[in-house]
């Protein structure tokens, strides 16, 4: 496929809009703590939307759709669990956090916060989030620049080898600038670009397939099964519980946390989240129509699905060029590098930040100035996406695998850390080690089983009971600690949680 002139202009026009809000952050970032969490200033629209353009990445436009295209309505099922926990991680998560982390020392990163919470002298907690961090996210971004790299290669005609560079350019450039208020900003413009595309192209999907009946009966025509949510009987418990438990994940993404550590205050995030669960079921929904009324589309017109045949993955790239006016696939492709760069942006910095804060100044240069940890986490910056770059390298790279096992690993490691400490006054040091521990290790080795039942589900339950366990084993926790908890539980009575 080769781009015309109306694709080139629009993706130039966003990817300036893109660096220019770069810019723009710069000129707000005074300090590292702009850099890392924009000086705690989002309001209630941008960290709605900031949040959730950060958690649906490039697998939003392409994996989801693709998996729906291929497996028809079984895999809805993913989405069900997504809303599910996204909801509880605003509900439940995201104030307790917010307060947690100024109260602690006001953390700027998990490992800082997990260090502070649990008084952790001998720095092992930081050591040891922080590389779970740089390890996960080192897959989790690399899907990222897949994904970037299957848009340039279908849209503009490019080798996968070039497509990686171009795809991973804009992001890393902007990121590197602005910190985490370009990051947020540009956030905001993306999200409101990926529900336009995702409202609008199942709707013309629908409308050129003759409605959703005639819709319907082409993709029974296709394979009945594909219109069973239990595949024919062949989806059992396990295959659901796996798929539901991606909800699970939320509780432990350190890119998504940040948002919830970056509100400006304890009010912002009932709004918050109101706008964010709109958002969000949404554009899961247009996601799954996309796919999945796209089966119709191309049993109707199969001389136009080869790029679909060669990778379901393109069903929305194919969609939106054979579908729309130039211009107007321009915009829609357009969201698909919008959901890539949010997600990697935030990605990044995640990386950035626990290799400057929890490394770096923990360990090296403890009395660093503002300045040069900020020039440090953009250095860092450049270094993570040049390793993400290098894993990214194989051409037969699928988005939603390195996704799902990222996902996974942080749900895994972190997420039972977050909730029991957020809630459980009698946790500890040695227990948020032992949850961290098991929790990843469990993800790594289940997966080499290759059984059905998704990593998640054994990890997340294993490092809850080795929190649990090891925490009651445990010497009490400091009354400072104590009290720390107390306060903070306090605070969150009076403001209605």
């Amino acid at each position: 496929m080769t781009a015309s002139t109306p694709l080139i202009v629009t993706f130039a026009i966003y990817l300036l809009l893109m660096v220019g809000i770069g810019f723009a952050a710069w000129r707000s970032t005074k300090n590292f703590d702009d850099y890392i969490l924009g000086g705690r200033s989002l309001g209630s629209y941008v960290t709605a939307l900031s949040a959730g353009a950060s958690d649906m990445s490039g697998w939003l436009l392409l994996g989801l759709p693709g998996a729906l295209y291929v497996g028809g309505m079984s895999e809805a099922w993913i989405a069900l669990g997504l809303i599910a926990g996204a909801w509880c991680n605003w509900k439940f998560v995201a104030g307790p956090l917010r307060v947690y982390t100024e109260r602690t020392r006001n953390a700027l990163t998990l490992p800082d916060y997990f260090t502070h919470r649990f008084a952790d002298e001998s720095k092992l907690l930081r050591i040891l989030s922080a590389l779970v961090i740089l390890v996960f996210f080192a897959v989790y971004c690399a899907s990222g620049i897949v994904a970037g790299a299957r848009l340039f290669e279908s849209v503009f005609g490019v080798p996968y080898e070039q497509a990686l560079w171009w795809g991973a350019a804009a992001t890393i450039l902007y990121t590197l600038i602005g910190g985490f208020l370009a990051v947020s900003w540009t956030d905001t413009v993306q999200a409101s670009l990926m529900i336009f595309a995702l409202v609008l192209t199942p709707i013309v999907v629908v409308i050129s397939n003759g409605g959703i009946g005639p819709s319907l009966a082409l993709v029974e025509q296709v394979d009945p099964v594909r219109l069973d949510w239990f595949k024919g009987g062949s989806l059992g418990f396990v295959g659901i519980v796996s798929l539901l438990a991606w909800g699970l994940g939320y509780f432990g993404q350190p890119h998504i946390l940040a948002r919830f550590m970056a509100a400006d205050d304890l009010q912002t995030i009932p709004k918050a989240r109101r706008i964010g669960m709109t958002w969000m079921v949404l554009c899961l929904f247009g996601a799954m129509a996309v796919g999945f009324f796209g089966i119709a589309y191309f049993a109707a017109h199969p001389e136009q699905g080869g790029m679909v045949r060669e990778n379901p993955e393109r069903v929305f790239i194919a969609l939106s060029t054979l579908l729309f006016n130039p211009w107007v696939a321009g915009v829609l492709l357009s969201a698909i590098l919008a959901a890539i760069m949010s997600t990697l942006s935030c990605q990044l910095l995640v990386c950035s930040s626990a290799l400057t804060e929890d490394f770096y100044k923990g360990f090296v240069r403890k009395h660093a100035s503002q300045r040069e940890l900020v020039w440090f986490g953009r250095a860092m910056v450049l270094a993570v996406s040049l390793v993400a770059i290098w894993i990214a390298r194989d051409p037969e790279s699928r988005v939603l695998g390195l996704v799902s096992y990222a996902w996974a690993g942080f749900g895994a490691a972190f997420g039972p850390v977050v909730l029991i400490s957020l809630f459980w006054q009698r946790m500890t040091r040695n227990g948020a080690l032992a949850g961290m521990i098991v929790g990843a290790l469990t993800v790594i080795l289940w997966k080499q089983t290759g059984s059905a039942l998704y990593e998640m589900v054994p990890g997340f339950f294993a490092a809850s009971i080795a929190i649990v366990i090891a925490s009651l084993l445990d010497r009490v926790p400091t009354a400072d600690m104590q009290a720390t908890h107390a306060q903070v539980q306090a605070a969150l009575q009076e403001n209605g949680y």
